[in-house]
Formats: C-alpha cells, structure tokens, sequence
C-alpha cells in the first residue's frame, strides 16, 4: 500500500448499529470480539483508528460488519483481537478472519436461508453467514483491499495499531457501496404482556416454546443498539426432565452444540483465569460473580447453607451489585435460589434481560450444569442423596431481536407444531382429571388428583358454560387446553340431556 501526502483524515460513517460503535478518523478497523471495545480505545487516540467495535457471533454480527466496511472504504486495515474463552467458544473473530483468509460460497444458514456461508477449515466449527444480497463483487474486493492480521491480546492488538499507523494515510479502495437489507415484520397477536408460564420437558423443547410464545404475542419495542425486539415481560421458563448429559435433537436446531455448552458452562461454575489475565478483558463473568466478585465463594456458601438447614428457603446466590448501576456492567442473570423439597433439589434463577433465541439456551445449559454441580457437593460432604429437580428460569424481559426474526420463524415452522403433538400424546395436567356423566337432567363433574385419582371436588348443574367457569375458578392453573377440552364434553353432555341421548364422555 502507497501513503499519499493529500489525505489527511476520514470519518468513520457507519450504516448499522451506530450505537455500538467507538468511531475515529483513522484508516484502522478493530473488532474486539468479547473484549469490551474501551479496553483498547483507551490505549488510542481517535485518529488512530477508524473504528472499534464488539463481535460476538459469527452468525449475526459478521454481515452487519462487512456492510460498515462496504460503505467506508477508507478502512484499509482490520485488527481482530480474538483473545478470551468466549471469543473461542463463539467463535465471531474466527469467522471474521477465515473471511478474510479463505474467502466464501454459496450456501444455507442452518435455518435454511440462502446466504453467503465463509469458508473454513474445520466443519465442525459454525460457519459464518452473510447477507446474499451482498454482491459477490463487492465481497472479493473487500478482501483484495484490506489488510486483515489477528491479535491474541490487547497489548499486540495496540501494537498492530501503531504498526499500521505508520502506512497512513492511505487511498480509498473504491466507492462507498450499499446493499439492500431485507426486514421481517411480525405479525402480532393480542395477548398478555405481563406474566408467562411455559413448561417443557428440556430445555430444547421449551425453548421452542418460548420464542413462539415471544413471537406470536410480543410487543415491539426500540432498543438501546440500533434495532428492534420483540418482549414479553416477565416469562418463567421450567424444565422438568432434562437428561444428565443434556438433549440436543438430530439434526440439532438449537443455537448451540455440545461443544459450545461444555466452554460456556465453565463460565457459571468457575471463577475468571485471573493466571491470563482474562479478568482484564471482560467485564466479568457469572462464575466470577458467584465465586469472587464479592469477596466470598457464594456456591459454597450455599452448599453448606443446605448440608446444614436441608430446607432452607434461604440459599441464595446474588450476582447484581449496587455499584452497577453507575458502571453500567450490569449482569443480565441477577439472582439464583436453591430449594430442596420432598428430596428434590430445584433451582430458579432471575434475568432482568434476556435474549431468549441466541443467549437463553445456553443460559439453561450451564445453570443446569451449576444445579448438577451444588447437587454432586452435597452428596460428597454430607448424606444426602438429592434428586435434580426443575430449573425455573424468570426472564424479567423475554426477547427476540429483529436481526433473529427469520431464524425465529423458520425454527417455529420446523419444530413447534411437531413438539405440541407429541406433549399431547402424553397429556398431563396437574390440576388433575374430569371425569364426566349425566345424572338425570344434571350434568356431574368429578375433579380427581393426576397421581392416585382420588376425588377432590364435585361439580353439578345444568348450564355448560356456568360449569365450565365454577371449574376455571376453582382450578385457575388449569391448562387452556384442558378447559377448551372440558367446554367441548360439557356442551356435548347438554345436547345429549336436551335430546334425549345417552352421554358417554370422549364418544
């Protein structure tokens, strides 16, 4: 590359995600990965870059980076500090610089939407998408033109800066260009906008069911980073049965591998590797948090909590720390409990914001890891034998982001109708069962417990409807399916009286 003495400064004018940006007016692109982008600004003067940002997957955040690029071809130079666990196990700056080193093809996202898939060398890792409308032209040059070299910690990340300092400034590759980007608008549903409950068996399942729940009735809202989501507030999540060493459906929908969960689970079970440095390049981490960040070991504090009072409604773990409010480094998991009942250990942990598509299974994966984890302690240090019981998670802002709703919407399309058919092969209701009959001109409604069947309510009259509203009331957890099922049979109970016909119910 030829320095030129005309140019002298560029302003970086990003297209997409302004907000999560730190601009300059230098010739040098930074992507930091997980490594928070003012960690490196703070060692550089705006002139010495053209930008900093965050990159945290390779099948989001890729595409909107090379768009930035595409419309400011000034930037001749890109540093990618891949430097931390997080950035290995997600794998976004791999899939940055494999762009730049083996180029891209023609292919699907795992969706099933076409795209530009990035060559790499290993298939196992998850490649990197980019937006088809992007022309393959527009592509290659970009990779003719700048100058892409890695960078394993923030002190080289800086040095590589200064080195490249010295080339500019340095002539534009070419015009600024521009893409169109598609939009998915979602069709929206009334419904609640406070106060969800979804159970399922694991965690793959549930989550099925909680974005078709966040997709079909959540509210659209802005949000701080250039975009939209969509919300429910205040969704519990509960799995009930998932297997010790976790379900993962073939072929695989979920967001994450065995692979990816065995790295991130590390993340909330121990503590930073304060050896390498990693404290200094991350905000913290969960297992930080729970270990450290308060001056004590809050997972063994608990664990002998339990050993000592084994019905304790006070073993609880904090990651929220008042000062957060003033740093801005908040924690999105903020409280975790532990309860054992009937020798059953269960765990229910709080988010005051959650990304329910990419982050909330993982989420899952590695509390439950946490819960096997505290469950194993116990049974070394003490008598007891717990079962693992659900983990509950309540998500204060459940959300899907805009950049996610195809990927949403094909993943509701493949999965969710399959999953409900199967839930209703083994349909269960802990409010019990209803046992129905015609006694004379009267219609007689027998409430039995799921388990023993023993009888704990009768219901009698003669209207449909005003039964099947006394049942709702007395039974307000009732699932909707049950009580649509109930109106139906007390309806064909009615006509059946008024008509002079025997009833038998489920005929």
């Amino acid at each position: 590359m030829v320095a030129t003495e005309q140019l002298t400064q560029f302003q970086y004018k990003p297209l997409y995600k302004p907000n999560q940006l730190i601009c300059g007016t230098g010739q040098i692109g930074i992507v930091t990965g997980w490594t928070v982008r003012q960690a490196i600004a703070k060692h550089l003067s705006s002139d010495e870059f053209a930008v900093i940002g965050q990159l945290y997957s390779p099948t989001r955040g890729i595409s909107f980076l090379i768009r930035n690029l595409l419309a400011n071809p000034h930037v001749r130079f890109l540093v990618v500090l891949n430097a931390t666990k997080e950035d290995i196990n997600a794998g976004g700056c791999e899939g940055l610089l494999d762009f730049f080193r083996y180029g891209f093809s023609e292919g699907k996202s795992d969706t099933g939407r076409k795209c530009w898939t990035i060559n790499n060398k290993y298939k196992s890792r998850i490649s990197g998408y980019i937006d088809i409308e992007i022309e393959a032209y527009a592509l290659e040059k970009l990779r003719e033109s700048v100058e892409c070299k890695e960078a394993k910690s923030i002190s080289e990340a800086v040095s590589l800066v200064k080195s490249y300092r010295q080339f500019t400034p340095v002539e534009p590759w070419g015009k600024e260009l521009e893409f169109p980007l598609r939009e998915f608008v979602p069709t929206v549903l009334p419904g609640s906008r406070y106060g969800h409950r979804i159970e399922g068996r694991t965690i793959a399942e549930t989550w099925v069911k909680i974005i078709h729940r966040i997709k079909t009735t959540g509210t659209l809202r802005p949000t701080g980073y250039d975009g939209q989501w969509q919300e429910l507030i205040d969704l519990m999540a509960i799995v009930t049965d998932e297997p010790p060493d976790f379900y993962f459906p073939e072929p695989n929908y979920l967001p994450v591998d065995r692979g990816f969960i065995e790295q991130y689970a590390i993340q909330i079970v121990d503590d930073v590797d304060t050896d390498t440095g990693h404290k200094q390049r991350v905000k913290y981490t969960y297992g930080q948090r729970l270990r450290s960040w308060f001056g004590l070991d809050q997972i063994e504090q608990v664990i002998n909590k339990l050993i000592g009072e084994i019905d304790a409604a006070s073993a609880v773990m904090s990651l929220w720390d008042v000062k957060d409010h003033e740093t801005g480094g908040s924690p999105c998991l903020n409280h975790i409990w532990l309860r054992v009942v009937d020798n059953e250990l269960s765990m229910t942990a709080t988010f005051r914001s959650n990304d329910m598509f990419s982050a909330w299974p993982a989420n899952a994966i590695g509390l439950r890891k946490l819960q096997e984890h505290i469950r194993d302690e116990i049974a070394k240090k003490s008598e007891y034998n717990l079962r693992i019981g659900p983990l509950i998670t309540i998500s204060q802002s459940a959300h899907i982001y805009d950049d996610t709703f195809d990927s949403v919407d094909r993943t509701i399309n493949d999965h969710y109708h399959h999953i409900i058919e199967e839930e209703r092969k083994r349909y269960f209701d802990a409010v019990g069962n209803f046992l129905i009959k015609v006694e004379g001109k009267e219609i007689l409604v027998c409430q039995t417990t799921s388990g023993s069947g023993e009888v704990v309510m009768y219901y009698r009259g003669k209207d449909p409807l005003k039964l099947l509203r006394e049942i709702c009331a007395s039974s307000p957890a009732i699932k909707p399916e049950h009580s649509g099922y109930l109106g139906l049979e007390l309806q064909k109970a009615f006509d059946c009286i008024r008509n002079g016909k025997s009833y038998v119910q489920d005929r």
